[in-house]
């Protein structure tokens, strides 16, 4: 048997980078998923190679009614929602002086927008799941501040502390909500960041995270093991911030 067998999980921007290694890990583990992203082909590639406890559905995490579309159709060929993974995310890299109004809401829109549409979207399916997992990944970013991505920074905070809102929100519908920080992963995000390969050279652990090690804490979080965790910070960051 699994450690999630029977679930069914909604993960966005998960076409790729650790949103894929998210979605494998969790169908290896039983679960049924749906992956979301703006990234069609590898969604459907995906989808394609894990058979058919995986389906692919694009999305906008912006768009409000299209969050409501993938509710539906995911209780349609599921069945009610037990999990969510907020994982789709950007970054713009500039000074603030030189950061534009237009690229820093497009950020805000993406990162934060998208987590509380996320949320409340799947609140009533939860609820006739008869409870649930939303798994919001925020970033050590969300814990310190970096120079440069002033938009990702303040959405990654505000995940953490919306993750706490709703966590006290939803703990009455068995419904637990956390916040997972990772520091450098590698990805296609981060593979020709010098800034982040910096980053992992002055850590503790001197290498870059792995994105099946963030998959295996997103595998917890929504398993039952985490059953009496809501409202918490998960930091897998090659302990950069205990510096």
């Amino acid at each position: 048997m699994g450690r999630i067998d029977g679930k069914n999980v909604i993960v966005t921007g998960g076409a790729r980078g650790m949103g894929a290694a998210f979605t494998r890990r969790l169908v290896a583990e039983g679960a049924h998923v749906v992956i979301t992203d703006v990234l069609v082909d590898e969604g459907v590639t995906l989808a394609a190679e894990l058979g058919d406890a995986a389906t692919f559905l694009p999305l906008d995490v912006t768009d409000e009614s299209a969050w409501n579309d993938v509710i539906a159709y995911t209780e349609q060929v599921f069945g009610p929602v037990s999990g969510l993974v907020n994982n789709a995310g950007i970054v713009h890299v500039d000074p603030i002086e030189k950061l534009s109004e237009a690229d820093f809401r497009k950020v805000i829109d993406v990162n934060q927008v998208g987590v509380f549409l996320g949320m409340k979207a799947v609140l009533g399916s939860m609820r006739r799941a008869g409870g649930g997992s939303i798994v919001n990944i925020s970033s050590i970013g969300g814990i310190i501040a970096f120079s440069n991505i002033l938009g990702y920074t303040a959405s990654k905070w505000a995940v953490r502390g919306m993750t706490k809102t709703a966590a006290q929100e939803f703990a009455a519908d068995d419904i637990r909500v956390n916040s997972v920080h990772p520091g450098v992963v590698a990805t296609e995000m981060t593979a020709d960041s010098t800034r982040s390969q910096g980053m992992s050279g002055n850590q503790p652990m001197r290498r870059a995270g792995r994105p099946e090690e963030l998959a295996n804490l997103v595998l917890f979080l929504i398993s039952d093991e985490s059953s009496f965790s809501t409202g918490s910070e998960f930091v897998a960051d090659g302990g950069y911030t205990s510096l």
